[in-house]
């Protein structure tokens, strides 16, 4: 799988995650609470478990993963916090990484397409 398929699978469970969240609780769905959504899709379980699940699922990107790790570590920590020996730990920081990034624009999308929703409803 390459980088472009494995950033596509994260877009497509944030995806996911926030049509759960919004169908317990829409008032969670919100620009607003950006933050507090990366943490519940993000942080709050692991995306994969499993060693073997995490070699395979990081293929030959794994260097790539391990590089925008480090990238985004030292910028927001000043060092380098993830045992980057781990598969499981570099794959399940790799998905918080770019969750942080596409969260926002996956969100936007989302509350459009149920803004539009609404209103194709209300226009019959």
């Amino acid at each position: 799988m390459s980088i472009q398929a494995k950033r596509q699978e994260i877009i497509d469970h944030a995806k996911e995650r926030i049509q759960e969240i919004y169908d317990w609780d829409s008032d969670k769905v919100t620009l607003d609470d950006i933050h507090d959504l990366h943490h519940e899709i993000f942080n709050t379980d692991y995306y994969i478990i499993g060693r073997y699940q995490a070699k395979e699922w990081l293929g030959g990107d794994a260097f790539d993963c391990i590089y925008d790790i480090q990238e985004y570590e030292n910028f927001h920590f000043g060092k380098v916090t993830t045992e980057l020996s781990e598969p499981e730990k570099v794959v399940n920081m790799y998905v918080y990484v770019v969750g942080e990034e596409i969260l926002e624009d996956v969100v936007r999308e989302f509350l459009e397409e149920r803004e539009d929703e609404l209103e194709a409803e209300q226009s019959e």
